[in-house]
């Protein structure tokens, strides 16, 4: 991404949609890493880019001790108001950043955050602070796949969604400050090769599965994401909002969301 810098307003005012917008990870996400893992309640998880501890918080009892970590203070603002039993430990900080004095741990997991980071630098600053795995969790929370067969009700008109935020912000994807022409960055598998991670191993950890979602989740969702975070829109945010609600109507909407999978390196 030549013409795109990470900048710390990536997500901001994002945070507060996406326990509403945000599909949440199933327990079955959590069985399916324990087992593969063979995780018995020992040894620290680092959850890197951990916004509002999506993971964090599902896969934190089965370790002793978790640390999250984000750059977004909004992000760690949320994770921590969800666990007002203080069972993780929360920290400001860029993964480039790492290792920060912050140890070893048995497992490091990235879950949808990986591709805005400077991959190469991360692996490395990571490889050394990890005792038995790192693993990538990919998943799509925010929005459902193209196929609508069978479906209970109408999908979200996502393609109407797409075009009103372009009416609004422009036809290149905002991402923090600056514009996203090119997407994110993939060659990970590379990335992990070249660092001496060794792997993968693929589980799909949760199928392909059916949610239904009212008005005030699809509204959170588009909230949620980088390219149409709320401080894109400035003083024009109650009425992209007021416009949003108007192209959805009244709902409830229904998607197929793809698959969960882990992707397993190892040290």
């Amino acid at each position: 991404m030549p013409d795109w810098e990470w900048d710390e307003t990536l997500y901001a005012g994002s945070a507060v949609h996406y326990p509403v917008g945000r599909v949440a990870y199933p327990p079955a996400l959590a069985t399916a890493i324990r087992d593969a893992l063979g995780l018995d309640g020992t040894g620290r998880l680092l959850d890197v880019g951990c916004g509002p501890g999506s993971l964090t918080l599902l896969l934190a009892p089965l370790f002793a001790a978790a640390v999250g970590v984000d750059a977004d203070p909004g992000m760690l603002a949320e994770a921590g108001r969800r666990d007002p039993g203080a069972t993780v430990h929360w920290r400001a900080m860029r993964a480039e950043d790492l290792p920060g004095g912050l140890g070893r741990f048995r497992v490091v997991t990235f879950a949808q955050s990986f591709h805005w980071m400077d991959q190469p630098r991360v692996a490395r600053s990571i490889r050394p602070m990890v005792d038995q795995a790192w693993v990538h969790v990919f998943a799509q929370t925010h929005r459902g796949l193209p196929d609508t067969d069978g479906l209970p009700h109408p999908p979200p008109p996502w393609d109407g969604i797409d075009e009103l935020v372009r009416g609004y912000l422009g036809p290149v994807q905002r991402a923090g400050q600056g514009f996203l022409r090119n997407g994110t960055k993939d060659g990970e598998e590379d990335v992990m090769r070249a660092t001496g991670f060794q792997g993968p191993t693929r589980i799909t950890a949760v199928p392909a599965r059916v949610v239904t979602r009212t008005t005030d989740e699809v509204v959170a969702a588009v909230l949620s994401l980088s390219g149409s975070a709320p401080h894109l829109f400035g003083d024009r945010l109650p009425a992209f909002v007021d416009d949003l609600r108007k192209l959805l109507g009244d709902g409830p909407f229904a998607e197929r969301l793809r698959e969960i999978e882990i992707v397993i390196w190892r040290p």
